[in-house]
């Protein structure tokens, strides 16, 4: 009886697993719409690029991009174009595309999914994520580990150096920075930075120049972009700022320090050795 049961349960096994190798493989999407610049990125970096059908406002890289229809900006989402277009798999920013809007396509019947990286850690989650979404898993592994590997090595080679105070100025109208968890909080830990409003009321908060002063930063750190430059000129009033007194200014990419996406990397090297000319 009981050799009689075990080979009932390897033959049904054996069914089940032919059934199972008969079984189609999930197909890969072909109709992919981002709704930010860094998950357009992030699935360029995956080897999705051509799946793409649309994309979001400022999604600027790869320069392949830029051929694609904007159907997103930071205030809402395209929901018409969207429908025209008919994609099988929608990738929205959790804390950056309007929630409304996101529910709108989600009652559409859209396949849609979330990104929402918080920390540095999160790009090689992101781009897993992204690789078993889209198909393409081989390229985006590779990519994780190599993002990985690189963080590690960076913040181990910045841990021991001396530590400088700086101020980040997100803009000076209003005069505004970073704090907490805010990306480039997070990369200026990195640098050995001490950022003299690291603890300050949320991420982005706005601050008086008094109190910029008062802290006395020996560094100013802008970000700009081909079309904002940095605003230096502003400071020269405030010579008792020892970072002003000593011109000690840096500047950086602001794609490679807000956008969270490979590139991220290069945003923490530019600003790793920007402040070691300072230090």
């Amino acid at each position: 009886m009981q050799t009689v049961l075990q080979s009932g349960l390897v033959i049904l096994a054996c069914l089940l697993l032919l059934i199972f190798l008969a079984a189609p493989a999930a197909a890969k999407p072909q109709r992919i719409i981002s709704l930010a610049p860094h998950i357009t990125e992030l699935l360029y970096a995956v080897g999705a690029g051509e799946q793409v059908v649309a994309v979001s406002d400022y999604s600027d890289y790869p320069s392949a991009a830029l051929a694609l229809p904007r159907v997103a900006s930071y205030a809402s989402i395209n929901i018409e174009a969207i429908i025209a277009l008919q994609p099988d798999l929608i990738i929205a920013w959790q804390n950056g595309n309007p929630p409304a809007d996101i529910k709108r396509l989600q009652k559409f019947g859209f396949n849609v999914k979330l990104s929402n990286p918080v920390h540095l850690e999160d790009i090689a989650t992101e781009l897993s994520y992204l690789g078993q979404l889209t198909g393409q898993q081989q390229q985006a592994e590779a990519q994780a580990a190599i993002f990985n590997q690189q963080l590690t090595a960076l913040r181990q080679q910045y841990q021991h150096k001396k530590r400088l105070r700086v101020f980040f100025a997100m803009s000076t109208k209003p005069l505004s920075t970073v704090a907490n968890n805010a990306w480039p909080q997070q990369m200026l830990t990195i640098c050995a930075a001490d950022n003299i409003f690291s603890t300050s009321k949320g991420d982005y908060p706005q601050i008086g120049i008094e109190q910029v002063v008062a802290a006395r930063p020996e560094v100013i750190i802008q970000a700009a972009t081909d079309t904002r430059r940095a605003d230096q000129q502003y400071w020269q009033r405030y010579r008792d700022i020892p970072a002003v007194a000593n011109q000690q200014f840096l500047t950086v990419n602001a794609d490679y320090m807000f956008r969270t996406a490979p590139r991220t990397l290069l945003g923490i090297n530019q600003l790793c050795q920007g402040l070691d000319t300072f230090r």
